[in-house]
């Protein structure tokens, strides 16, 4: 009887591992088990996916504006810059400032003192540049005077807007209108 007992115990053993390794089997192979230590990751974010290759003849998908922010956040990363103007004219109230800055993706934005808190970017102008990386502002003492704003784009060309000031502060519905033709491209910049 215990060699009985013994071989009962060797098949249950037995039985219990193929058991235990039968229900392991499925779960492994569903979480790709990879003992490699240098294992490839899957892109954790749907534009780091590798894309399939092109197809001609077909028709490319129209793109959506956060899919172009996207890549232009990518494609243009800068440090924050940031300029200042104050006219010293009577007409205007004293402690009165432009400011023009950028963020980290190269926008650029100006701000009158005379609205705080409003940050108008300057995007809406013609032919604004892309990839600001600097900026400069400076303003006339004249009645209307002109408010001159320069950008720095990432090839290291500079474009200039000339915005006529007055007694209104800047805003996004007047801007367009104060900077007529928007920016134009220095010329000859050095690069």
């Amino acid at each position: 009887m215990t060699k009985l007992a013994w071989a009962a115990r060797g098949i249950s053993a037995v039985s219990g591992a193929v058991l235990l390794g039968a229900l392991m089997a499925p779960s492994a192979a569903a979480g790709g088990m990879d003992h490699d230590p240098q294992h490839k990751k899957k892109a954790s974010h749907p534009a780091k996916a590798v894309k399939p290759a092109k197809q001609t003849g077909t028709a490319t998908p129209a793109r959506s504006d956060d899919d172009r922010d996207d890549d232009h956040r990518r494609k243009c990363s800068t440090s924050r810059d940031l300029s200042t103007a104050a006219p010293d004219y009577t007409n205007f109230p004293p402690g009165l400032i432009f400011r023009v800055a950028t963020d980290r993706h190269g926008h650029a934005f100006l701000n009158d003192s005379r609205n705080p808190g409003v940050w108008i970017n300057l995007g809406i102008l013609a032919n604004a540049p892309k990839c600001v990386t600097d900026t400069a502002a400076s303003v006339t003492e004249a009645d209307p005077g002109s408010l001159y704003v320069t950008l720095q784009d990432r090839e290291g060309e500079l474009h200039q807007a000339t915005c006529t000031t007055s007694d209104t502060p800047f805003s996004a519905s007047n801007l367009v209108a104060a900077c007529g033709t928007g920016f134009t491209a220095v010329q000859d910049t050095p690069v």
